[in-house]
């Protein structure tokens, strides 16, 4: 069996990082840990299992956000999209466009905390 754990994720600041993922998207902070040579590993993720984000420094500015070529890379899966959406919009998430209903479910693209693309989604009850 394979399983996927945790993809690396660049960002620019450990700590905005933190709080877009937890305070915005409401995910865990599953480990913030500093070894002995200064390193500093943070992973992020749904709180009730899943892969993680391990957030690192992208160092070149200009491939933060840009992960995915301007492309959707990620997709946040929810059981309840309103409730998720509307959490969301409070906590400050910016959505590109309003809620639309596709054959694979509920779905609305929105930026994380460096304009990348994420789609939020609801699959139709029972997929």
């Amino acid at each position: 069996m394979l399983r996927l754990t945790d993809v690396t994720y660049l960002v620019r600041d450990h700590d905005e990082a933190i709080a877009f993922f937890v305070d915005a998207l409401g995910f865990a902070l599953r480990e913030d840990e500093t070894n002995a040579a200064g390193r500093r590993r943070v992973v992020v993720g749904p709180a009730d299992g899943g892969a993680g984000l391990v957030l690192a420094l992208g160092g070149e500015d200009d491939v933060v956000g840009r992960q995915a070529g301007g492309k959707v890379a990620f997709f946040l899966e929810t059981d309840d999209f309103a409730a998720q959406h509307a959490r969301m919009l409070a906590a400050g998430v910016r959505f590109r466009e309003e809620p639309r209903y596709e054959v694979y479910g509920t779905v609305a693209v929105f930026e994380d905390l460096y304009g990348m693309p994420w789609d939020l989604i609801e699959p139709p009850q029972g997929a």
